[in-house]
């Protein structure tokens, strides 16, 4: 058995953050799903951690295939497709990124929010096929501008939070729906999304994603944002009916649309490939230098302090309760 702890990853991490890892845990291999045929056999016995995202998720199949597993490091702010009630049952702690990477991913709801209401990859793709051939006024149909208008956060966390910041140089009205009314910001409150969709002129989902919030974005709200409205979605793909949202811009009930996120990561659908009023990105809101030191340093301090013995950084919500006495998970 090695001597240091042994660590699965499930992300294709930089050489900079595998040699972080590496520095005091053994990497005893990768898997891209949470899938106990993919864990290399001589290893099993071993793994003590996994290292990976929320949207690989862990499985209870993969934690009963591995017996010494006392820890899950989610490196990023979601962890939708952890099962956690398996988790807690097997005793295993869940820790994720917290706000380690939310002022990046606000920068690029902010950029993507742009390019979707200014028509920017739609002009960027009308220059290149050499049809710039004459100015024609609303080429890309009337734009309203930015300025003014007024911006719906659904999910006022930390990137919400971000988000709320940055409007607030572009003069946008703010409100957000919330579990819960915050008492630290003057920004208006809705109840529910319908209620926010209904006032907003774009929306940003900035919620975490999880089973409660699943499709929480369908035909209906996006019918409430209205056929000037744009969504943006940067926290999970799930949170966003797919089909709802390609029917809503095919038939212009909204304006336009950003994705950062997808059901199913890569996107392998055809659905929203034909579809010009929507811009999409490769899940890189994260993906700056900065955020990537961010998170690989708090990954690093949850797997030193769990196998120190000691409370770990950022457990996930739901088990922060198994945090107080880490101890006993130790195998």
């Amino acid at each position: 058995m090695a001597q240091r702890p042994v660590i699965l990853t499930g992300f294709h991490f930089t050489k900079t953050t595998l040699a972080a890892f590496s520095e005091n845990y053994e990497i005893a291999g990768h898997m891209d799903k949470p899938d106990p045929a993919l864990v290399p056999r001589a290893a099993a016995a071993d793994v003590q951690a996994i290292v990976s995202t929320g949207s690989v998720g862990l499985s209870d199949a993969l934690m009963a295939a591995l017996p010494r597993l006392s820890l899950f490091c989610c490196y990023g702010t979601g962890y939708e497709r952890v099962d956690l009630a398996a988790a807690r049952r097997r005793n295993i702690m869940v820790t994720h990124g917290a706000d380690a990477n939310a002022p990046d991913v606000a920068e690029m709801a902010f950029g993507v929010l742009l390019a979707s209401t200014r028509r920017i990859v739609r002009a960027d793709k009308m220059i290149r096929r050499g049809d710039w051939t004459k100015r024609i006024p609303n080429r890309f149909g009337a734009i309203a501008g930015m300025t003014g208008g007024k911006l719906g956060i659904l999910g006022l966390g930390a990137i919400g939070m971000e988000l709320a910041k940055r409007a607030k140089g572009f003069d946008l009205e703010i409100g957000y729906c919330n579990r819960n009314k915050r008492g630290d910001v003057d920004f208006a409150y809705f109840p529910n999304v319908m209620a926010l969709a209904t006032w907003a002129d774009y929306l940003v989902v900035c919620l975490r994603s999880d089973a409660s919030n699943k499709h929480i974005i369908n035909a209906e709200v996006l019918k409430a944002l209205g056929p000037r409205g744009h969504l943006v979605n940067i926290s999970r793909g799930w949170a966003v009916d797919e089909a709802a949202l390609a029917e809503a811009l095919r038939t212009n009930v909204i304006e336009g649309a950003a994705l950062d996120v997808f059901d199913e990561e890569p996107y392998e659908g055809t659905e929203l490939l034909p579809l010009d009023n929507l811009v999409m990105t490769p899940h890189f809101g994260g993906g700056t230098e900065h955020a990537q030191r961010r998170m690989t340093s708090l990954v690093r301090q949850n797997l030193d302090a769990h196998f120190a013995g000691k409370p770990v950084v950022s457990p996930v919500p739901e088990l922060r309760d198994m945090a107080a006495a880490p101890a006993g998970r130790l195998r």
